[in-house]
């Protein structure tokens, strides 16, 4: 059944206000109130799971500034796009964790951007841990929100993420269902691997605004099911019995008319979005405001739109204004 309220997850940490994956941003998500966090997972070369957003991190770290690793940067190609830059499987644990984070969008988050070069990249069970502590710290349940990142791209380059986090999970004691845990990604087949591997947590698929997931695009080419086409009625009659939601970008539900969520839920599935941010870089058109970027717009009137639809859960950089909008 749908909650009242929907969950309200720290997208990477209070992304916001910190460097995201900081350790200072998970923490004070948690101290903020929010209902989970959400970090993403990529790999090094010798197997430990990283929590960036993505496995290219010259944006987000301070890789560009250590000469040692200069002959470290070079072009691939990440589900299909060239990228170029620095990338975790080219390094060892101990070789990342060497660097120190830095925030993503100084331009719009320049507060955030005064935190950078201070704290180093975390492990996957770095947060599992400080989401532990954190939630005997504050007396209430907290949730993980484990979303993996290119896993296709990873096993053709010999890495199954699936194994390193079944791994992870249960060595940290977050395997068997006592600890709320969902498992997110743009890819099913992994989902579907997780699932097989006894892993218990909520699956769910998240959902694109456009294009097909990579997995299905290398598996059937261009017969592979569009992510419009996987939240209509018949794409989510596939997906009954495989995952326990979808998380939407945001977009599709603040196009008028759908009836996604509503579709959603005759099917049993929950529906999640992303993300919900107050600066008018990342409203709708309709309801930025006066300043520039970095400004915060009509955010309320956006998130009441997405409030209506009766989602479950939502993302956010911003943990205070999550919590007191959608629990107010």
């Amino acid at each position: 059944m749908p909650r009242n309220a929907p969950l309200v997850i720290g997208h990477r940490g209070a992304s916001g206000y910190r460097p995201e994956h900081s350790r200072s941003a998970y923490e004070l998500a948690l101290a903020m109130g929010v209902d989970a966090v959400e970090p993403d997972v990529v790999a090094t070369s010798d197997g430990i799971l990283v929590v960036r957003h993505e496995n290219e991190i010259s944006g987000t770290t301070d890789v560009a500034d250590h000469p040692e690793f200069a002959d470290r940067k070079t072009t691939k190609r990440v589900d299909g796009q060239p990228l170029t830059g620095w990338f975790t499987e080219d390094f060892t644990w101990d070789e990342l964790a060497t660097l120190r984070v830095r925030e993503r969008l100084p331009e719009v988050r320049a507060s955030s951007a005064s935190f950078d070069r201070a704290q180093p990249i975390l492990r996957l069970t770095d947060v599992l841990d400080i989401v532990r502590d954190g939630a005997a710290e504050h007396g209430r349940e907290i949730g993980v929100v484990l979303e993996i990142k290119h896993a296709t791209y990873f096993d053709s380059i010999g890495i199954d993420l699936a194994g390193l986090i079944a791994r992870d999970l249960r060595a940290a004691g977050w395997a068997d269902g006592e600890l709320p845990l969902i498992i997110e990604s743009f890819e099913s087949t992994i989902l579907a691997k997780l699932r097989t591997a006894g892993i218990a947590a909520s699956y769910v698929y998240l959902i694109e605004a456009k294009g097909r997931p990579y997995d299905l695009l290398v598996a059937h080419g261009k017969q592979a099911l569009t992510y419009p086409a996987t939240v209509e009625p018949a794409g989510l009659d596939g997906l009954v019995g495989l995952v326990d939601g979808i998380s939407v970008n945001k977009r599709m539900l603040l196009s008028v008319p759908n009836s996604i969520v509503a579709d959603a839920h005759q099917r049993g599935l929950q529906v999640f979005t992303w993300t919900c941010r107050p600066e008018n870089a990342f409203l709708s058109p309709e309801y930025r405001g006066a300043g520039g970027r970095e400004a915060y717009g009509d955010y309320e009137g956006e998130w009441r739109a997405i409030a209506r639809t009766g989602v479950d859960g939502v993302f956010v950089d911003h943990p205070d204004l999550g919590v007191g909008f959608f629990r107010g």
